[in-house]
C-alpha cells in the first residue's frame, strides 16, 4: 500500500506555495501597458471578453465535477465489520457511536502522529481551523464531522484547546484504525516504500522544517496520511463510503480556495503556519 506522500507534503502541511499559481507577466493586449505588479492592463471590453472565455471553461469544469460527484456517490458501500475502541473526551466509543445519532459520518485525519513532539502538521491545523463554522450546518442535514489523529488522547485535547476548536477530535491511539483505512502506514510498509524512503534519505529543506514544526523524524512524521473520509449507518451497519488523500484539492486548507480567488494569489515564499504563530 502507498500514499501520495511526497506530494501531499508539499500541498498540506505549509511548504511554500508555488510560484506558478502566483500571477506571470503576460503580453499586454493591443499595446496595453504593463502594471506595476507585472500584469496587463486593459479596457473593460478586454476584460469582459476574457472574462466570457474564462467562464466556459469554469462551466465545462463545473460539469465535469458533477459527473465526479455522480461517480462518488455510485461508490459500493462496504460493511465495517472490525470493532474498533476510539479515544473521545467522554471516554471510550465505537464507530458507530461517533455517528451521535445521525445517518451521515464524515471525518478529516489530521497529521498528528504519536512521534509527534511538538504539535499536528501546521496545512492540516489550518485545514482544520475552517471547520467549525461548518458544525451546525452538516449536523442539520444529517452528517456529523469529526477529526480523527493517531496520537494519545490527552495530547488531542491539549492541541484543540490551543488552537480553539469545538468539532469532537477523536484518537486512533492503539487502534488498528488507520491502518486499517490507509489513514497511516505502519513501520513495515513504511520501509517497504522505496519513495517514502528517498523522501526521508534525501529530504528537501521545506520537509526538514516541517519534521522540525511537528518534532519528528521523518521516518515516523511521514507515516501519517492527510485524507477525508465518510461513513453511512443503515439499519445497525455502519458502511465505509469514502476516502480521499492529498494532493487532492479538497485536501487542503480552505483559504487557498479563496485565494484561487484573488489578484495575486498568496505572497511568494510565504508558509502556512499555526494560527498563533504568524508573527503579525
Amino acid at each position: 500500500m502507498s500514499f501520495p506522500f511526497v506530494v501531499s507534503l508539499i500541498v498540506i502541511r505549509g511548504s511554500s506555495y508555488d510560484e506558478g499559481a502566483l500571477p506571470q507577466p503576460s503580453k499586454p493586449m493591443g499595446g496595453e501597458e504593463m502594471s506595476e505588479t507585472m500584469h496587463t492592463i486593459g479596457t473593460r471590453e478586454q476584460w469582459q471578453a476574457a472574462r466570457a472565455e474564462l467562464a466556459e471553461l469554469e462551466a465545462e469544469q463545473a460539469e465535469r465535477n458533477e459527473q465526479v460527484t455522480k461517480k462518488r456517490r455510485e461508490l459500493p458501500w462496504v460493511p465495517v465489520e472490525k470493532e474498533y475502541q476510539l479515544g473521545t473526551e467522554e471516554g471510550k466509543k465505537n464507530l458507530a457511536d461517533l455517528f451521535d445519532g445521525r445517518s451521515q459520518l464524515l471525518a478529516y485525519n489530521i497529521m498528528f502522529g504519536p512521534d509527534y513532539a511538538i504539535g499536528a502538521c501546521p496545512g492540516c491545523t489550518s485545514l482544520a481551523d475552517g471547520l467549525d463554522g461548518t458544525l451546525v450546518h452538516l449536523n442539520h442535514h444529517d452528517v456529523t464531522l469529526v477529526c480523527f489523529s493517531r496520537a494519545p488522547l490527552e495530547r488531542l485535547a491539549a492541541y484543540k484547546r490551543r488552537m480553539g476548536w469545538r468539532f469532537p477530535y477523536v484518537s486512533k491511539y492503539g487502534s488498528d484504525f488507520a491502518f486499517d483505512f490507509g489513514l497511516a502506514l505502519t513501520e513495515e510498509q513504511a520501509q517497504k516504500s522505496p519513495e517514502l524512503q528517498r523522501l526521508i534519505a534525501d529530504p528537501p529543506e521545506s520537509l526538514r522544517e516541517w519534521a522540525g514544526n511537528v518534532g519528528a523524524e521523518l521516518k515516523d512524521g511521514l507515516r501519517e496520511n492527510p485524507s477525508w473520509i465518510a461513513f453511512a449507518s443503515e439499519n445497525g451497519t455502519v458502511y465505509h463510503t469514502y476516502t480521499v488523500s492529498a494532493p487532492d484539492a479538497f485536501v487542503a486548507p480552505y483559504f487557498g480556495f479563496m485565494l484561487e480567488r484573488t489578484p495575486k494569489g498568496g505572497p511568494s515564499g510565504s508558509e502556512i503556519r499555526r494560527k498563533d504563530e504568524y508573527e503579525h
